[in-house]
């Protein structure tokens, strides 16, 4: 997945049918359901990536490529910090747990104000590299805003009372060490790619195995 158009598009259809099928057996949980739509979300993101390759590559018209660079943006820059926290957040029984997320929902929230205005401001570019796209906006200390952007998202989980999402969280953690080591403007193609592929491991686990919604407890109680 991230390393062409026809990985980004198989990868996005396999991730968004796991998706569709942890949904499907939320069984009215509502306090589940934002955090079981993530794989859906990410599955449709890694398809719109593969229209960010085509219109560079050129076979899809200048338009719907530049349509697809905004649309892939938007949700990884803007809504990811925010909805992530808010999904762990939503299903937390523990009071002291919820209270402690708060923080890291607001500083999901100025991340994503952050990276909005930097996309305002312009411009918005994505470029071919090797096995990945890099994706550049007007943004000044990218990697302090990278650093805040993980804490909101991967300190939420890290927060939780669940094994199962603070173990998914440490994960996401390395992840985000090896990528930024490996490239910086290519962090949002290959993290989101990650996140795809991780995201629906959970959702196979909550769907399948111990952690199902059915049985999914937190750590303690209270």
């Amino acid at each position: 997945m991230c390393f062409s158009a026809q990985a980004d598009l198989v990868g996005g259809a396999v991730v968004s049918g796991i998706g569709i099928d942890v949904l499907r057996h939320v069984q009215g949980r509502r306090r589940y359901l934002p955090l079981a739509s993530l794989p859906l979300m990410l599955g449709l993101h890694q398809i719109d990536e593969a229209f960010v390759w085509w219109g560079l590559q050129g076979h899809v018209s200048a338009g719907i490529g530049r349509l697809a660079i905004w649309l892939y943006l938007l949700f990884a820059f803007v809504v990811l910090p925010v909805y992530v926290p808010v999904a762990v957040m939503c299903i937390e029984t523990v009071r002291v747990r919820r209270q402690a997320m708060i923080p890291l929902v607001a500083l999901g929230t100025v991340v994503s104000a952050i990276l909005l205005a930097a996309m305002i401001r312009g411009p918005v570019v994505a470029e071919l590299r090797h096995l990945h796209l890099g994706y550049h906006t007007d943004l000044h200390a990218g990697g302090l805003v990278v650093m805040l952007y993980v804490l909101a998202t991967c300190g939420a989980m890290l927060a939780s009372g669940y094994p199962d999402i603070a173990i998914f969280g440490v994960v996401n953690l390395v992840a985000v060490a090896v990528l930024s080591r490996l490239t910086l403007d290519g962090f949002a193609s290959l993290w989101c790619g990650w996140a795809a592929i991780a995201s629906s491991a959970f959702a196979v686990h909550l769907r399948y195995g111990r952690g199902g919604t059915k049985r999914l407890r937190p750590a303690e109680a209270g």
